[in-house]
């Protein structure tokens, strides 16, 4: 199974399998994201991507409503969207 590093900007960082959403692989102890609804509706795993934006999935159209709303910076998603085919480093920006 291939892993990805994901690290976050306040130092931590974790592995997780590629092809799992981070909802799947990231849970409250082991990261600094929190999860709610899971299906990308209600902003609590927001994130901004620091670097990798490669790395993840293209922007879905459900994904980028919600981000309307929600996001007040650029290169924000939705963790809980997330796929990682590659590293990242991300910043916890949810509510």
């Amino acid at each position: 199974m291939i892993r990805h590093r994901i690290s976050f900007s306040g130092g931590e960082s974790i592995e997780v399998n590629e092809g799992e959403f981070l909802s799947e692989s990231l849970d409250v102890t082991n990261s600094p994201i929190l999860f709610g609804c899971r299906t990308g509706i209600c902003a609590t795993c927001l994130v901004e991507v620091l670097e990798g934006t490669e790395n993840l999935p293209p922007l879905g159209e459900e994904e980028a409503e919600v981000l309307e709303i929600y996001a007040e910076r650029e290169h924000c998603r939705l963790s809980c969207q997330l796929k990682l085919s590659g590293p990242v480093k991300l910043n916890y920006l949810g509510k």
